[in-house]
């Protein structure tokens, strides 16, 4: 009976956490648009960070509770499932170049996150003074990114118009948009504490590890959002925006919620994690060629980030 419930309880966090980050994410991206900002930085800001909600809530109520393994792991999981499963299904809908010099830079920052995340983790230990660090690159990534917004050129006349009265629209529905946000950010937390109460009972209740359950279970069911809004950007035509979603969202969870992680309590994790860390560094490198080189992502190397990605579940099931 106690195995049926906590099956219930996972589906309703997987559920809570989908719901609360659309709405968290529909909402932010609203209202920074009503602020003028543009449609690029809010995927790789507003749209990856409002998508990695999930992972933060997850990760630092697992980090109170004192499961690192389904802390780390969901963290490391997320972003294999990111770039292998996210990526791979976007170039397959939409074979796509990239040449936003904003994009190929940023996909050159989650290479040197990830590095950063592996030294870290060499160890198996996230002190909090490290989470610190973590979190002040990530405080620094964002001001580099605002930098560089700043000495874009500046849009024309009819871009200033459209976006003038698409923020007018928005202003309107500031109240019901703010609603959803806080609303959001509720499921969001509600969903996080249930999931990782849940998949943990369940995976005691089986025998199975907290690292298997974090970096496949806790993970796919965290990336939820990020797997929605790229393919709904996808079908749109805003390819760019949706693998920005993704490079944003990998950047944030290593520096960000690994940081807050480790801030709320240091985290000691299970060795499985250098093999999981070397998928993660090899996705990743495949990953920023594709994209920091501008050449043409194919629907044939899609297939082969799906397969990769599904080969890490497969592969951390085995071991």
């Amino acid at each position: 009976m106690a195995l049926l419930e906590n099956a219930a309880l996972l589906g309703v966090g997987v559920l809570s956490l989908w719901f609360g980050a659309k709405w968290l994410v529909d909402a932010a991206s609203r209202l920074a648009g009503a602020a003028g900002i543009s449609p690029l930085v809010i995927g790789l800001t507003v749209v990856a960070f409002g998508t990695s909600a999930p992972e933060i809530a997850v990760s630092v109520t697992a980090a109170l509770e004192g499961q690192g393994d389904v802390s780390v792991g969901n963290v490391i999981g997320s972003n294999v499932f990111n770039i292998g499963v996210i990526l791979g299904i976007v170039a397959i809908l939409a074979p796509f170049r990239v040449t936003e010099t904003l994009l190929r830079r940023d996909a050159v920052a989650m290479a040197g996150a990830t590095g950063i995340a592996a030294l870290v983790l060499a160890n198996r230990i996230v002190s909090r003074l490290e989470g610190a660090l973590l979190v002040g690159l990530l405080a620094g990534y964002l001001v580099v990114i605002g930098l560089a917004v700043r000495r874009s050129p500046a849009p024309d006349d009819d871009a200033v118009a459209e976006t003038a009265s698409s923020s007018a629209d928005i202003r309107v529905k500031y109240g019901p948009e703010s609603g959803r946000l806080v609303v959001g950010l509720v499921l969001v937390a509600v969903g996080g504490r249930l999931l990782v109460d849940s998949a943990t009972a369940i995976a005691l209740s089986f025998g199975v590890s907290a690292w298997l359950v974090g970096v496949t279970v806790v993970a796919a069911g965290t990336s939820l959002p990020e797997l929605v809004t790229s393919i709904v950007a996808t079908r749109q035509g805003d390819v760019t925006i949706a693998a920005g979603n993704v490079i944003g969202s990998n950047v944030f969870n290593l520096l960000g919620v690994l940081g807050l992680a480790a801030l709320v309590r240091p985290t000691v994790v299970d060795p499985a994690v250098f093999p999981s860390l070397a998928w993660l560094i090899a996705l990743t490198v495949i990953a920023t060629v594709l994209v920091a080189t501008g050449r043409r992502v194919t629907r044939l190397e899609g297939v082969v980030l799906v397969a990769v990605g599904v080969g890490y579940w497969l592969a951390s099931a085995v071991v």
